[in-house]
C-alpha cells in the first residue's frame, strides 16, 4: 500500500485554510518564507486579497509546503504525486526537486507573467453534463478553449471574456450546468502563449535536484523524473490544457493506493473518488486535527 499527494490550484484558498497548521513550527517556517518573498502576512490576508493571482498563487503553494513540512516525518514517502495548475509547481517543492524559497518565489513570478500575457477581459467557467466532443465543438464556434479535461463530462472552459459567455449560453441551451470560476486570466489556453518562454527562463535559473518521487505531467499524466522535462512541463502547462483525469490515471498506474490532497479544499479528491474508487481519497482539509489526517492515512494504507 503506497501513498500519492495531491496539489490543488488556486480557488479554495481562504482565512479558515489555517487553523489545521496553527502552532507547527514547520509551516511557520515555511509562511515566513511567503512573508519574505510577498511583503505580506498570509494569516492576515483578506479574502479578497488572496483572490488575486499574484497572491493566490505563491499562497497556495506555501500552504501545500507548509502540510507536507508538517507531516512528511509521520507519513510514508510518496510513491507519486500530482499537482493541478499551480499546483503542479507546488509538487516539486513537496518531492524536493525546488527548494521551499525557490517554490514561492517561482509560484508569484508564474502569476506576475499570466498576468502581463493577456490584456483583454479573460474568464474561466466550468461546464458539467456535455461529452468532450461536444464542448470542443462549441469552443471552436465560440472562440473559447478547453483549459482543464477534469474527467467525464467535467470541463473547464477559458478565453476572451465574449468566447467564454457565448460558450455558456450555447452550453445551457444544450443541457450543461455551469459554473463562472473566480479567476480572471485564461489559464492553459493559447492566449497565455506570451508568459512561456519568460517563465521557462525563471525556472531555468532555479536550483533544481531530480524529485524523490515522479510528479505527473499535468497536460497528459506522464510521471516526470528529470528536471529538465520538468522545466518543460511546468512552462508548456501556462498555454496547453491540462489534462487532470490522466494526472489521476497516472497515479494509479504508478501504484499509488491512497491518495491525500493537501489542500486548500478538497476538489481533487473529490474528483479521486468519482474516477478511481477503489483508491481511499481524502482532503486535510477535511479533518479537524493534523492526528486525525495522520491516523487515516496510515489505517487506509494497512487496508
Amino acid at each position: 500500500m503506497t501513498l500519492g499527494l495531491l496539489c490543488p490550484g488556486q480557488g479554495d484558498q481562504s482565512p479558515a485554510m489555517f487553523g489545521i497548521l496553527e502552532g507547527s513550527a514547520p509551516a511557520n517556517d515555511i509562511f515566513a518564507l511567503f512573508s519574505r518573498e510577498t511583503g505580506r502576512e498570509p494569516d492576515r490576508l483578506s479574502p479578497s486579497e488572496m483572490q488575486a493571482n499574484v497572491i493566490a498563487q505563491p499562497l497556495v503553494c506555501a500552504y501545500q509546503l507548509a502540510a507536507w513540512a508538517v507531516l512528511q516525518d509521520r507519513l510514508p514517502q510518496p510513491r507519486a504525486l500530482a499537482g493541478y495548475s499551480v499546483g503542479e509547481l507546488a509538487a516539486y517543492g513537496c518531492a524536493r526537486a525546488l527548494a521551499p524559497g525557490d517554490v514561492i518565489r517561482l509560484a508569484q513570478d508564474r502569476a506576475r507573467k499570466m498576468d502581463e500575457a493577456y490584456a483583454g477581459d479573460s474568464a474561466m467557467t466550468a461546464l458539467r453534463g456535455l461529452k468532450l466532443s461536444d464542448v470542443e465543438a462549441l469552443c471552436a464556434s465560440c472562440g473559447a478553449e478547453i483549459s482543464i479535461i477534469n474527467g467525464g463530462d467535467k470541463l473547464i472552459v477559458g478565453g476572451a471574456r465574449e468566447a467564454v459567455a457565448a460558450c455558456e449560453q450555447a452550453a445551457l441551451a444544450r443541457g450543461a450546468k455551469i459554473s463562472r470560476l473566480a479567476i480572471h486570466i485564461p489559464s492553459h489556453t493559447s492566449l497565455m502563449r506570451p508568459s512561456v518562454a519568460p517563465f521557462l527562463d525563471s525556472l531555468e535559473g532555479a536550483e533544481w535536484r531530480p524529485p524523490l518521487a515522479p510528479v505527473m505531467r499535468g497536460t497528459d499524466g506522464a510521471p516526470i523524473l528529470q528536471p529538465a522535462k520538468a522545466r518543460v512541463a511546468l512552462s508548456a502547462q501556462l498555454a496547453q490544457t491540462v489534462n487532470w483525469a490522466a494526472c489521476l490515471d497516472g497515479m494509479n498506474e504508478a501504484g499509488c493506493t491512497v491518495l491525500l490532497e493537501l489542500g486548500p479544499g478538497d476538489g481533487l479528491s473529490r474528483m479521486a473518488r468519482e474516477r478511481l474508487p477503489d483508491i481511499p481519497a481524502r482532503s486535510l482539509s477535511e479533518f479537524h486535527t493534523l492526528d486525525g489526517a495522520v491516523g487515516w492515512v496510515l489505517r487506509a494504507l494497512e487496508g
